[in-house]
């Protein structure tokens, strides 16, 4: 079996694929890796936010051959204060904000819906998705177009998302934790903030700093749980 994982970053991949083989892929912006296991072969591929990048993304894993399975892998906003940051979810439904269309990943009854925009959204954004959507609990940029390809090629998708930011994140949050998502940018971040930023950002700003270390902590949990799903499905 060959399966996929497409995720927008090497930083949501990295605790995952640690000890993975690197893979070269003479793609700007596109980085790789893949493990094999007995008769089965994993990849993950990260090629950048949004449709575009998870097209590219895909493009390049199954330039070896087709994939068995596709999973869409890393960080969604929180549409709902009852999913927490910091949280690992499994949305069974996955929302185009764009077209308008729904992907349901499982025959089973538990509706937990994620919804892709082509943008990183803000808090009245995440407020006008969780109103027009009902139900919805989860925002991202990417798991829509692996969804439709996973439809297309009629393989199975499984969505493992783990929550970056909380329901109520405001203005400035969505676009720092954007450029400025890896703990070893704290200072950087600090220093662009205090050069750029208005002083009523400071707040704001402190949120971000303690989210970003936190996510560094989070990432070392989410990695053995997924490494233990791995080993199921391999043995």
């Amino acid at each position: 079996m060959r399966i996929a994982i497409i995720a927008a970053l090497p930083g949501e991949l990295k605790p995952l694929v640690k000890g993975w083989k690197r893979v070269a892929t003479n793609e700007r912006g596109i980085t790789k890796w893949a493990l094999s296991r007995g008769a089965d072969t994993w990849i993950a591929v990260c090629a950048g936010m949004g449709a575009d990048a998870a097209l590219r993304a895909y493009a390049n894993a199954v330039s070896d051959g087709p994939v068995d399975m596709l999973l869409s892998v890393g960080w969604a906003g929180s549409l709902h204060a009852e999913v927490p940051a910091g949280t690992v979810q499994i949305p069974t439904i996955v929302i185009d904000a764009q077209t308008g269309e729904q992907f349901r990943l499982t025959e089973g009854k538990r509706k937990w819906r994620l919804v892709t925009t082509v943008r990183v959204a803000d808090e009245s954004e995440k407020a006008r998705l969780a109103a027009t959507y009902r139900g919805a609990v989860l925002v991202d940029m990417e798991a829509a177009t692996v969804a439709r390809l996973a439809d297309m090629h009629g393989i199975p998708l499984l969505c493992i998302k783990g929550v970056s930011d909380a329901a109520g994140a405001n203005r400035y949050v969505p676009g720092l934790f954007t450029f400025f998502s890896d703990d070893s940018r704290v200072d950087e971040l600090r220093s662009y903030a205090k050069n750029n930023l208005p002083p009523a950002s400071a707040p704001e700003v402190t949120k971000v700093v303690d989210e970003i270390q936190f996510r560094a902590e989070f990432k070392k949990r989410l990695a053995p749980q997924l490494n233990s799903w791995i080993d199921k499905k391999t043995r």
